[in-house]
This record gives structure tokens, C-alpha cells and sequence, in this order.
């Protein structure tokens, strides 16, 4: 495993206790995809072994792996000094190997109770022992920090935050010895965290190896004994955490990657087209400034949980502001909801474009004009077919959709024509301001420079831009200016010459060298 310098002792210190688990050489492909080419890491029991890499390093692989849900196609696998095969997600969990994923995997309509024993109840002659099970819950219970009266409440009336910690109860009630916590703290507060955070500590006095992935950097230091980054399937090192900075992290995380080359300007910004004054929504962002002019990309970079993508949706209509302003071309706007900020000519593309964006079985013309019924029906009781064909005809040429012809399903096609699809429906109308979340989120590289460029010929065309994404070069990539959001405010604002790491920097909570303050059009 190559080994950079992050720390003054050039190295990884190794625990007196022996390793619980330990990956060495470990590679999988998918297809012509190499998702790893070659990992290593060692796990301690009663440490905290962060794993931080951008999207695509192959964080998610190797943790797949470890819980069985995966095979690997090379490397060893040694549970307490034994080699073992984890082609199956039984076979980890008869290991105790849990993971505990960002969004809690419970069933919503049982109890707490019946949740943390489903599919494995304490049973007593062929009968379910409720009183033992019972007793086994309280224990659990107080353990992660909850009380006795959460047993026989539904998971539906709990908050996430108490659905995450059902979640390691019910991983802790099958003999857990390694517990993998995938961005425990993205949708959580500070108090939350701190709560996580001691659950945490008392999982470390009973001897659990925990792994634990997160993008906050900043948050590292305070929970994890040491750090593993991984790049492009690699792990590249593994350091004692206490012997690292934040931007050493970042420096490892990003150091593979190529100069990005950022948009060519064809003319100068107008006035102010969009503008957010001190926006704020309660327990999930706050005093949020951005300013997007006409012609102008702006990108809000977070990290996961900064809480841009609520932010987006706040703009959109599908939340509601508690405080602040919107302003469209000058004048105080509120969205109801999406329907009214359509008719704002507001754009929104969303990040889950399977999930949130597309009819899968339908055809690309339904898709299209799906999201424009007014426009398309006559008298209010039809939908003009022609007229219909005609946009989606004049959108398939219009954005490079490979297609057949528009009554192809959407479904079939690759990921970045569906993305252009859903696309497509927001440009019908121009928008004035189009808000744009993760745009090339599970698209191929060639569809994203396609859609790139899209962006691009959208603002040259008088289009405000804003570009909500996590993905790092995409925002040097596309914007005109950077606006960094992190613990759901907006912080500083960097221009697109801005390097790789102090963007990842500045997310992660640490001052960038080459930063503007404030938020405003003026500081383009």
C-alpha cells in the first residue's frame, strides 16, 4: 500500500491488541468497470477506523465486501487471524459483522421492539419469550442512549436520528464485533452527533471494531483512533488520526486527480437575477446567501448532509422557509409549492432522477411534456398529441438524445440520455433561473461532458444557473463561482481557478488560501 507522508512519524502506529479483521490486496470488477483495484485495511477491536475518499474511490465496494454483500474477485480476507470468505451477507453477520446505512433500513409499521429481534426473536419452546426479549431490548436500549418507554413505540414516530440508533441497537443484538457506520452523521444535528458519538465510545469499551465513513473531515479528529484514504480503488494510506490535518486528508483524498478545466465565458453576467437573503428553514440550514445573475453559474459545493439539497428544494417549493427573502429579478417571491415556482419559471432537476424524475415505462414524449399539461391540452380536456410530438422531437435534437424516435420508454435508455430526458422537461418553458441538483449523478463520462455542456449553453442564453452538487470537479468544472455550504449555511466563495483541495477544505470546515467573502454577485 503506498504510504504518504500525513504525519510527523511518516506512518501508521499499530495497536498492541491483535487485528479483528484484515483486507489485503482486495480487487472487484464490475464488468470494465475496476471498482478496486487494490485495498488493504486492518481492523482493531475497540478502535474507530475512519474511511474517507471523493465519490468513486471506492469506499462503498470495499464496505460492501466487508459486510458480504459483494464477493471479491482478488485478495484475503482474515477474520481474527483466519482466513475466511464473505461471498454472503450470513456469512458476515454470523462473523458479527453489521452496518448501520444512512438511511435506516427498519421497518416502519413494527415496534422499536420488534425491530431489533426481526427474523431472529428469542423464542422458548418453539415460542417467541417476550419477557426475555423484553429485558434484551431495555439493555439495548440504554446502551445506545434511549429509554425503556421507546420500546413499544412504531419506528414511524421516531426521528432519524432515533431510527440510526434503533439501527445499531438491533446490529448490537446479534453478538456484533465489527460494526461499519456508512455517513452516520449526514442527517444528523450537532447534539445528534454528539449522542452518536457517545453511543460510539461505549461500543469501543466492549471491544466493537467500528468503521466508520464520512465526508465531514472535520469530525474525524473527535471520534476516530486512525484514518484510511482511498483514490481510484486504491487505498493509499493509513495514518494514526491524531497525526493528521484536514487538509493533509484532503490532499491524499484529491492528489490523483487531473487539473479541471473550467467553463470558457462567452459574455459577461447580467444583473442580478436570483437572490437568497439570510434563508433559513428550523433543523436543517440557516442566514443562507447566494446570488445568481442572469447568465451566471453558480455552484453550492457541500459535502453530504451540508444541507444544500434542502436548500434547493426550499427554492423549489417542496419546503417551506421559516426566514429570509427570495428575490426574482428584484421583486420578494415564495414558492407554494412546485407548480407555483413553475409558473415563477423556475427549474428544478433533481438528484434522483429514477426515483424523483422519470416515468420509467413511458414514452420520452410523456416525459417531456408531462410537466406541462397546460400548455399541451385543449380546452383543458385533451392533451394536443401533435403539439406534443413536436417539443419532444425538437427536445431529442435540441439536447442529443440517442434515441429511436420520442415513443421510445424512457427506461430503456442509457443513464445519460434519461438524464437528458428529464432534463429536456425542464428547458420546455425557458426557465429563468434553473436549479440543477447533481446533474451528472450515474451517468458515463462522455454524457457528462455532453451535459456540461448543456449547462454551459443554457447560461451563455441569459439562464441564472444554480448547480447543486458533491461532486468536486463538476463544480470547478461548470461554475462561474463556487458557493461552499457546509452545516447548513453558506461560508465562503471560491472562483473556479480555486485547486481541488481547498474546495474539499473549505466544505470539510477548514479556511481556504484562495477564498472571497460573502456570497454575493458583486464578488464574481
Amino acid at each position: 500500500m503506498e504510504n504518504h507522508a500525513l504525519g510527523p512519524d511518516g506512518g501508521h502506529e499499530v495497536p498492541q491488541n491483535p487485528a479483528r479483521v484484515q483486507l489485503t490486496g482486495i480487487a472487484k470488477r464490475y464488468g470494465a468497470v475496476r471498482a478496486i483495484s487494490n485495498a488493504d485495511i486492518v481492523l482493531y477491536g475497540g478502535r474507530v477506523h475512519a474511511l474517507v475518499g471523493e465519490n468513486g474511490a471506492g469506499k462503498s465496494t470495499l464496505i460492501k465486501i466487508l459486510a458480504g454483500a459483494e464477493s471479491t474477485d482478488a485478495g484475503l480476507i482474515e477474520f481474527d487471524g483466519r482466513p475466511v470468505t464473505l461471498g454472503t451477507t450470513s456469512s458476515s453477520i454470523a462473523l458479527g459483522i453489521a452496518t448501520v446505512y444512512q438511511e435506516p433500513q427498519l421497518f416502519q409499521e413494527l415496534t422499536v421492539a420488534e425491530n431489533i429481534f426481526a427474523g431472529r426473536e428469542l423464542r422458548r419452546h418453539g415460542r417467541i419469550d417476550w419477557a426475555k426479549q423484553h429485558e434484551a431490548v431495555v439493555e439495548l436500549l440504554a446502551l445506545i442512549g434511549l429509554e425503556e418507554r421507546y420500546a413499544p413505540m412504531t419506528v414511524s414516530d421516531l426521528s432519524i436520528a432515533e431510527q440510526q440508533q434503533v439501527s445499531i441497537a438491533k446490529a448490537l443484538a446479534q453478538d456484533v464485533t465489527v460494526l461499519i457506520l456508512d455517513e452516520p452523521s449526514a442527517i444528523l444535528t450537532d447534539a445528534e452527533i454528539e449522542n452518536l458519538f457517545t453511543v460510539i465510545r461505549r461500543l469501543q469499551e466492549r471491544n466493537v471494531a467500528v468503521v466508520y465513513i464520512s465526508h465531514r473531515l472535520d469530525e474525524l479528529a473527535r471520534i476516530a483512533d486512525e484514518v484510511t484514504i482511498m483514490r481510484d480503488g486504491r487505498t493509499i494510506a493509513t495514518h494514526e488520526m491524531k497525526d493528521v490535518s484536514i487538509r493533509a486528508i484532503a490532499e491524499a483524498m484529491v492528489g490523483g486527480m487531473h487539473a479541471v478545466q473550467s467553463r470558457e465565458h462567452k459574455a459577461e453576467p447580467g444583473p442580478a437575477r436570483f437572490e437568497l437573503v439570510g434563508l433559513a428553514r428550523s433543523n436543517r440550514f440557516h442566514d443562507v446567501n447566494v446570488t445568481v445573475a442572469a447568465g451566471e453559474i453558480v455552484a453550492l459545493y457541500g459535502l453530504v448532509g451540508s444541507g444544500a439539497s434542502d436548500i434547493a428544494a426550499t427554492i423549489f417549493g417542496i419546503l417551506k422557509a421559516d426566514a429570509g427573502t427570495m428575490l426574482l429579478d428584484g421583486s420578494p417571491v415564495t414558492p407554494r409549492n412546485p407548480r407555483h415556482a413553475q409558473k415563477l419559471r423556475i427549474a428544478l432537476l433533481p438528484a434522483d432522477r429514477k426515483r424523483q424524475g422519470m416515468f420509467a415505462f413511458q414514452t420520452i414524449a410523456f416525459n417531456v411534456s408531462i410537466g406541462h399539461l397546460p400548455l399541451l391540452t385543449k380546452f383543458g380536456l385533451w392533451v394536443d398529441r401533435k403539439r406534443e410530438t413536436v417539443i419532444a422531437k425538437d427536445m431529442i435534437t435540441r439536447l442529443a438524445v440517442r434515441t429511436p424516435n420520442e415513443l421510445q420508454a424512457i427506461g430503456a435508455l442509457s443513464g445519460g440520455n434519461a438524464q437528458k430526458v428529464v432534463l429536456a422537461r425542464q428547458l420546455v418553458v425557458n426557465p429563468r433561473l434553473l436549479i440543477l441538483e447533481e446533474p451528472t449523478q450515474g451517468v458515463d463520462i462522455g454524457a457528462k461532458e455532453e451535459i456540461h455542456l448543456l449547462i454551459s449553453q443554457m447560461a451563455d442564453q441569459g439562464t441564472a444557473v444554480l448547480v447543486v452538487t458533491s461532486d468536486l470537479p463538476e463544480a470547478l468544472r461548470v461554475a462561474d463561482r463556487i458557493q461552499i455550504v457546509r452545516k447548513g449555511t453558506t461560508t465562503v466563495t471560491l472562483p473556479p481557478t480555486a485547486s481541488q483541495v481547498d474546495l474539499l477544505a473549505a466544505a470539510a470546515g477548514e479556511e481556504p488560501e484562495n477564498s472571497q467573502e460573502g456570497a454575493g454577485h458583486e464578488n464574481r
